[in-house]
């Protein structure tokens, strides 16, 4: 069973309200059910996006974390604080947002295929562009990995588990 869900879950619930991380500029041309008086929400989705369609144009079974963490919320991105730094955790802000994070994904996944290096799914930035935060397909874990390379180093070995060591950014 992947716990990923509720690791989101009890991260939103732990990040403070007075916090920057919940504050949004609004675009009229860009609407979400997430936005409130200046600060946003995330919003539970019912019934959670689905990756079927991304599944079956690359012949792949997406890791359950990663179907987990982007499908069943609508966010803002996020940004908290890892041990290591700063880290701004991606999210589908709208169901156009959702559409095109999964033509992402498949962009990704394309040139991890053609580099012959191991599939992994971006969740996260971190201060260092040419770095990001991925899931391991294969095995779930949270791996560091620089854009175009293989992943360098394993952060936690679940979605869950990294998750639940995050906390409150302080910018």
């Amino acid at each position: 069973m992947d716990h990923s869900l509720a690791a989101l879950e009890r991260l939103f619930a732990r990040l403070p309200q007075d916090n920057p991380c919940w504050r949004y500029q609004p675009d009229p041309d860009w609407p979400s059910p997430c936005e409130g008086d200046g600060r946003w929400q995330p919003v539970k989705r019912d019934p959670p996006g689905l990756f079927t369609d991304l599944e079956k144009a690359l012949e792949l079974a997406l890791h359950p974390s990663v179907k987990a963490y982007y499908g069943h919320y609508f966010m803002e991105h996020l940004k908290v604080r890892h041990q290591r730094g700063e880290v701004l955790l991606l999210g589908a802000w709208n169901q156009a947002d959702f559409e095109r994070l999964q033509e992402n994904l498949i962009g990704h996944v394309l040139m991890k295929r053609r580099l012959k290096q191991p599939i992994t799914l971006f969740i996260a930035c971190t201060d260092d562009e040419d770095l990001l935060l991925s899931i391991d397909n294969e095995s779930g874990a949270v791996v560091l990995e620089p854009v175009g390379q293989e992943a360098r180093e394993v952060l936690a070995p679940s979605l869950a588990e990294f998750l639940d060591n995050l906390s409150a950014s302080e910018a």
